[in-house]
């Protein structure tokens, strides 16, 4: 029998073989513009997240365990004991202190002491209303209004030095643009860490303020 530790991954795993990738619930948005190398600036709908905060200064310690704690949540460990289905991406920023969340969040090569918050965005049939209490206190349920965000779309592996480099290239294509960002950058992926490296969808994003006269 599989331990508790892998259990939740394990079931992940079976639940994204059996759905096609299309079927995987994904953050809706429109495309506002395109900025230089195809990086967009998006407007994204409100949407409802559960998250939780990991305090190490490891990136991939922080996102497996966080994962384990999300994964435990979605598939029956909250009040009423329901299942709710799996979305894309998983998202992973720096946290702001050893308890709170941050809004935004960097994708750095270093972390802060704070450790780093991990997302996953419910589907849009919850409502705060409607969506099951989490039973573990490390998970937060959280409301996010419509945002305006720059994201750069990229395949390849999730080492932080790649990451760093995608970061970089969207923190200058934002600030050519004129465009004033909200807080700092994080990462979002969204496949399954079997997915050959070549076939992922990774992406850095950053908040934007909502308009500026700079903004074209």
């Amino acid at each position: 029998m599989p331990s508790a530790i892998l259990r939740p991954f394990l079931v992940v795993a079976l639940v994204l073989s059996a759905v096609p990738a299309q079927a995987i619930e994904t953050p809706r948005y429109r495309v506002e513009r395109t900025l230089a190398d195809g990086i967009e600036v998006r407007r994204y709908e409100p949407m409802l997240l559960a998250e939780t905060t990991v305090a190490t200064t490891d990136y991939r310690r922080a996102g497996n365990e966080a994962f384990r704690v999300l994964a435990n949540y979605i598939f029956g460990d909250n009040q009423g004991r329901r299942d709710i289905a799996m979305t894309a991406p998983v998202e992973q920023r720096r946290a702001r202190d050893g308890t709170g969340i941050a809004m935004t969040a960097p994708v750095e090569q270093r972390a802060s002491e704070a450790g780093w918050t991990v997302t996953f965005m419910m589907p849009s049939e919850w409502q705060r209303e409607t969506l099951p209490l989490p039973n573990d206190a490390r998970v937060v349920i959280r409301e996010l209004p419509e945002r305006r965000i720059a994201a750069i779309r990229f395949s390849g592996t999730w080492s932080a030095k790649a990451f760093a480099a995608r970061e970089a290239e969207l923190v200058d294509a934002v600030t050519r643009a004129g465009l004033v960002m909200v807080g700092e950058p994080w990462t979002a992926r969204y496949d399954p860490p079997w997915t050959p490296w070549f076939m992922r969808r990774n992406e850095i994003l950053v908040e934007l303020e909502p308009g500026t006269p700079a903004d074209g």
